[in-house]
C-alpha cells in the first residue's frame, strides 16, 4: 500500500511539475531578451547569470511555513528553474559552491586528516525538496537550508565576475553536455520531484541563451543554426515521463550529435586550449578511449615522454614475482588478466577480509582501495608493497632488486631522469595500470555507432539502470563507477549495509572507511566500484558475499542493508523497495554483460 501511494503521490507530484514549469518558462520567454544590443559579450553573460540567480534566492526568500504547502513547492520549482538556469555557468566557476547547493541531502564529511575531521549538516536544493515534497517537514532542516541556501546565492552574486576568454565558454558548455548525459538523465539532483528530466531541458536551453549572446564568435552561422536545431531536438526528446525516456537514443542521437557540435565550433572559433581537465578538449563520444586525459589522474602530470615503452616496462614489473618478499607473488597473482584483473576468488587468502578489485578503468579516479585511503594510483602501489598479507617487502626491496637487474636497470636509466627510483618504478607500474581502458565493449561500440547489435532488452536494461533502478546515481557513466562527473576529481563513498552472508541474515564487520579516521558516521563506507567487466569480476561486493548478479540485484531491489532489516543509520543508498520484477532485473544483468571488453585478453 505505501509503494502504491508512493507511486499516486509521484505522479500527482510530476503533473504538479510540469504544468508549473511550462507556466514559469512562458512568464520567462521575453526575461532572456531585454539586454540592449550594444551591450558587452560580457555584460549580457553577467546579466543573464546575475537575473537568474536574483530570482532563485527571491523565491527561496519567499517561502514561508505561514503559506499553503502548494504555495510553497511552487515557490520551490520557480527557484530551482532559475538555478537550473545559472547551472552551466555556476558550476563552472563555483564548484564547491554548487556542489554543496546541489548536493543530496546527506551529512557533508571531510577528512583531511585525523586532527581535520569536518562534518557538516547539508543544505540545498535536495534538503529544500525532500521536506516541501514528502509527508513530513522537518522544520528547523527546512528553515535553516533555506537561509543558508538564499545567503549563498546572494553571496555568489555579489561576487560574481565573468570575465572568459573562448575557450572557457567552449568549456562550460561541454560541462553542461556531459552534466545532462550522465546525471540529468538519472534523477541524481531530484530524487523525490523525479524532474531531472525537465530540468535538464533547462540546461541545455542556457547553452543557447550562451551561444546566442556570442552568436559574432561564430564565422559559419549555419553552425549556429546547428546547435539551435539540436538542442530544439534535445528538449522534444526530453518532454517525456521519466520512466519512458530511452537514455540510450538520447545519448546515441543527441549527445553525441551535440559534442560533434562542440568540436566544430572550437575549430570555428579557432579556440586554443591552454590544457585539459579529466575530459580532453576533443571529444566526440564519452564511450571511448580517447575521452579521457590520462595525465589528470597521475602524480606525474606532465611525463609523457616515451609513455608507451613505460608502459610496457611497467607491465613487466606488474608480471615479476621477484619484487614480493618471498619471490612467490606479483601484481599479476591477484589481478589475473583472464578475469579483468581480479582473482575470482572472495578473499585472495584468509588473511584479507576484502575482495579484490578489478584494475579496469581503476586509473580513471582519484582515490583508492576500497577504503579511498590512496590519493593516488602510485600511492596504492606503496599500501600493496608494504603490506604483510601481500607482497610483505617495502620499496628499498623492490629497487634492490631492479638494480640488480641489468635488463629493468638500463631500461629506467633510459627512461627516466634518476633512473629506479621509488618513484620512477610506482610511476612505471601505475602507467601500466592506467593503461587499462579500452572502451571496446559491446556497449560502447553500438553507443558509438560502430555496431547495431544490442538486443532490446540490453537496451530496456540501460534504460532502468539509468532510470527506474537509480543505478546511475552512484554508478555514473562512461566509467559506471562513483568518479562524478563532469569533474570527475572525486570518487564517492556509499554506506549500503552489505550483508556477510549470501542469505542476507547479518550485517557484514567491515567498517571500511571508519577504520581510517574512526568518523562514526563513515561506518560501512565503501568506494562505489566500476561494473565495467562486471561478467568477469565474480564474486560481488567488498567481501565478495555474493557469487552472482542475480544475488547483487536482488540485494538492490529489497533496499540494502536497511531494507534487509540491519541496523545501518547512515546509509546512503535509498532504503525503500525498487520494486523492480524479475524481468527488469534480468534486463539490468544483460546490460551490464554488454560491459565486458572485447580485447581484454589481449591487453
Amino acid at each position: 500500500m505505501k509503494n502504491n501511494l508512493n507511486f499516486i503521490f509521484k505522479a500527482k507530484t510530476y503533473t504538479l511539475v510540469v504544468c508549473l514549469l511550462l507556466f514559469v518558462m512562458s512568464c520567462q520567454n521575453n526575461i532572456n531578451k531585454t539586454v540592449d544590443i550594444n551591450t558587452s559579450e560580457k555584460d549580457k553573460l553577467e546579466n543573464f547569470y546575475n537575473r537568474n540567480l536574483n530570482r532563485a534566492y527571491k523565491y527561496l526568500d519567499s517561502i514561508n511555513l505561514n503559506n499553503s504547502i502548494e504555495k510553497n513547492r511552487t515557490l520551490y520549482i520557480k527557484s530551482r528553474y532559475h538555478f537550473k538556469k545559472t547551472e552551466p555557468v555556476l558550476s563552472y566557476i563555483e564548484k564547491e559552491n554548487y556542489k554543496s547547493l546541489n548536493s543530496p541531502n546527506l551529512l557533508r564529511i571531510q577528512e583531511e586528516d585525523a586532527t581535520d575531521i569536518k562534518i557538516n549538516q547539508p543544505i540545498g536544493y535536495q534538503v529544500i525538496e525532500e521536506n516541501l515534497f514528502t509527508d513530513t517537514i522537518d522544520t528547523l532542516s527546512l528553515n535553516r537550508a533555506l537561509k543558508v541556501t538564499a545567503s549563498r546565492l546572494k553571496l555568489i552574486e555579489k561576487n560574481s565576475d565573468l570575465n572568459f576568454k573562448d575557450y572557457h565558454i567552449l568549456w562550460i558548455v561541454k560541462d553542461a553536455i556531459i552534466r545532462v548525459a550522465t546525471t540529468g538523465l538519472s534523477n541524481f539532483d531530484s530524487p523525490v520531484l523525479g524532474a531531472s528530466l525537465k530540468e535538464s531541458s533547462y540546461t541545455l536551453s542556457t547553452l543557447i541563451d550562451i551561444l546566442n549572446i556570442y552568436k559574432n564568435r561564430f564565422q559559419d552561422t549555419n553552425l549556429l543554426k546547428s546547435w539551435h536545431i539540436e538542442i530544439e531536438n534535445s528538449l522534444k526528446t526530453l518532454n517525456t515521463n521519466f520512466d519512458s525516456l530511452d537514455r540510450y537514443t538520447f545519448i546515441r542521437k543527441h549527445t553525441n550529435k551535440q559534442l560533434k557540435l562542440l568540436n566544430a565550433t572550437q575549430k570555428d572559433w579557432n579556440v586554443k586550449f591552454p590544457f585539459e581537465f579529466a575530459i580532453k578538449n576533443n571529444i566526440t563520444s564519452l564511450f571511448s578511449n580517447s575521452t579521457f586525459n590520462l595525465d589528470y589522474f597521475s602524480d606525474y602530470k606532465s611525463d609523457t615522454t616515451y609513455l608507451k615503452t613505460k608502459i610496457a616496462l611497467g607491465k613487466s614489473l606488474f608480471e615479476d614475482k621477484r619484487f614480493s618478499i618471498k619471490n612467490n607473488m606479483a601484481c599479476a597473482t591477484c589481478h589475473i588478466k583472464d578475469k579483468a584483473f581480479t582473482d575470482g576468488k572472495v578473499t585472495f587468502n584468509n588473511k584479507l577480509k576484502r575482495n579484490t578489485p578489478t584494475l579496469t578503468y581503476s586509473g580513471l579516479q582519484k582515490s583508492f582501495f576500497m577504503d579511498n585511503r590512496s590519493g593516488s594510483l602510485e600511492g596504492q602501489i606503496v599500501g600493496v608493497v608494504n603490506n604483510h598479507d601481500e607482497f610483505g617487502t617495502d620499496l628499498q626491496h623492490i629497487m634492490s632488486q631492479i638494480n640488480k637487474n641489468k635488463i629493468y636497470s638500463k631500461a629506467f636509466d633510459t627512461l627516466y631522469n634518476r633512473g629506479a627510483s621509488d618513484m620512477n618504478i610506482r610511476h612505471a607500474i601505475a602507467a601500466y595500470v592506467r593503461s587499462l581502458n579500452y572502451f571496446n565493449s559491446k556497449f560502447d561500440n553500438n553507443i558509438n555507432g560502430k555496431e547495431n547489435t544490442l538486443t532490446s532488452i540490453e537496451k530496456k536494461g540501460f534504460n532502468l539502470f539509468m532510470g527506474k533502478a537509480a543505478c546511475a546515481t552512484c554508478h555514473f557513466p562512461p566509467l559506471f563507477n562513483g568518479t562524478v562527473p563532469p569533474n570527475f576529481n572525486e570518487s564517492e563513498l556509499e554506506i549500503i549495509g552489505v550483508s556477510e552472508t549470501k542469505k542476507n541474515n547479518k550485517l557484514d564487520d567491515d567498517l571500511g572507511r571508519y577504520n581510517i579516521f574512526k568518523t562514526e558516521e563513515r561506518k560501512g563506507a565503501f568506494k562505489t566500484p566500476t561494473i565495467r567487466n562486471i561478467a568477469l569480476t565474480g564474486p560481488y561486493m567488498h567481501n565478495g558475499v555474493y557469487k552472482t548478479l542475480e544475488q547483487v540485484m536482488n540485494f538492490y531491489n529489497q533496499g540494502g542493508g536497511s531494507g534487509l532489516g540491519f541496523n545501518v543509520p547512515h546509509q546512503t543508498l535509498p532504503f525503500d523497495n525498487l520494486n523492480l520484477s524479475e524481468g527488469e532485473q534480468l534486463a539490468i544483468i544483460a546490460f551490464m554483460k554488454t560491459l565486458t571488453d572485447n580485447k581484454i585478453n589481449s591487453i
